[in-house]
């Protein structure tokens, strides 16, 4: 170590202690309407700043962190788009992207978007509260303005937190579980919804008699039609359940041929989102656990309140050919709002994900080029219309979509 005799000029001791290099600057700029670049991505930012951590009920952006002693980053905060990657993110908006809040709705979870594009509607759900809540939810792109109603599918079912459109109907993960649930028992598991019959099927609610613990999202391998499914440990949380776990938190692979139910994972904390590259070579799943709680009875229904430092991270894995396996696991991205939880990929590989106040668009390896900022707490999204350009958004009190040129992956 270096030490400064005491003949050393103190105002140069004194300029060493003050100086600091490197600052980014500035730190943001406007890049266009409600378009605010982030420059290198702020990684040297004055002292002193300091972003909160967020809470279960208030999730961070980036423009929550102040600067140089109290300076809040208010254009940060206020755009509807916040680029970090000018070259790509740019080109992800085009030249005249645009964010609109179209449904004002309650604060209870909204989930499981599926584009019907036959129809041209988007059904999603509505889960508890209230308890034992039935009816989904359509939007009818149809319509100008689109409009938002009810719908109850026969059987109904309780609480999809997660959905995908394949082979002509929707298929939903059912996180309820209860005796009695509108007259009858009800448990969480894989169901089929006909779009054009409003029926819906059962296609497994156990494993070896054991009720899986929520079923939160799933993804189908085009090649195989396997179904690629995780399985936390919410709803047992959030009272969508009258039964406590019974399994590890995991992530399954279920094969619709013969019915059997294979496990793929089982080393994160709170498996959440799951999707697949557009070759199906890449496995992506979401662990939550920076949002969790006990499973202890004892304890009741305890909600989940968010650890900062717990999982909040996005793992890829790479699919054997025959789809059966999935290894080499890597972390690929830290969310920095809250956690990911709506995981799906674009048609050019491009990964989006829920994240707090908004979503997040990454790149295969992981690097952050924008962010799609909202004012209400986004669970998931889905890309509709005839170029699957526009992402639907919903989450904790509102709707929104976007409109760019990034193009989601085509379901059939």
């Amino acid at each position: 170590m270096r030490i400064l005799s005491s003949s050393y000029p103190l105002f140069l001791v004194a300029g060493l202690v003050r100086a600091q290099t490197g600052v980014t600057d500035p730190i943001t700029e406007k890049c266009g309407p409600s378009v605010v670049c982030v420059n290198k991505y702020a990684n040297v930012l004055p002292y002193h700043f300091f972003r909160n951590l967020s809470t279960s009920s208030v999730a961070s952006t980036f423009g929550d962190t102040t600067v140089a002693n109290g300076t809040q980053l208010k254009d940060a905060q206020n755009a509807d788009f916040l680029v970090f990657d000018k070259e790509r993110g740019l080109e992800v908006l085009g030249s005249n992207p645009k964010y609109e809040y179209v449904f004002a709705v309650s604060k209870a979870v909204h989930e499981a978007p599926v584009y019907v594009a036959s129809q041209n509607k988007l059904y999603l759900s509505q889960l508890a509260p209230p308890p034992g809540y039935l009816p989904q939810l359509i939007i009818d792109l149809n319509q100008d303005p689109p409009t938002l109603s009810e719908f109850l599918s026969d059987p109904p079912v309780y609480a999809p937190n997660g959905g995908t459109f394949y082979d002509g109907k929707i298929i939903w993960a059912a996180s309820g579980g209860n005796r009695s649930i509108g007259g009858t028992e009800q448990r969480v598991g894989l169901r089929t919804l006909d779009p054009n019959t409003n029926k819906t099927t059962t296609l497994v609610n156990n494993y070896f008699g054991y009720y899986f613990n929520t079923i939160d999202d799933l993804v189908v391998n085009k090649k195989t039609g396997d179904i690629y499914f995780t399985d936390p440990q919410y709803s047992w949380f959030n009272s969508l359940t009258d039964t406590p776990p019974q399994l590890p938190s995991a992530s399954y692979r279920y094969n619709r041929t013969t019915g059997a139910v294979f496990l793929i994972d089982d080393t994160l904390s709170q498996p959440n989102g799951i999707a697949l590259s557009p070759d199906d070579s890449i496995l992506y799943i979401s662990d939550t656990g920076a949002v969790s709680g006990p499973v202890d009875p004892k304890y009741g229904h305890p909600g989940t309140p968010f650890n900062a430092t717990g999982h909040r991270t996005i793992y890829a894995y790479d699919v054997s050919s025959d789809g059966t396996k999935i290894t080499n696991k890597r972390p690929v991205y830290l969310a920095p709002g809250y956690v990911p939880d709506g995981l799906k990929v674009a048609a050019n590989g491009y990964i989006v994900t829920g994240n707090g106040r908004g979503v997040d668009v990454l790149d295969p390896a992981g690097q952050l080029l924008l962010t799609v900022q909202t004012n209400y707490t986004v669970q998931n999204f889905a890309w509709t219309g005839p170029e699957l350009k526009t992402l639907w958004l919903m989450g904790q009190g509102g709707i929104s979509k976007v409109e760019w040129e990034l193009k989601g992956q085509e379901l059939k």
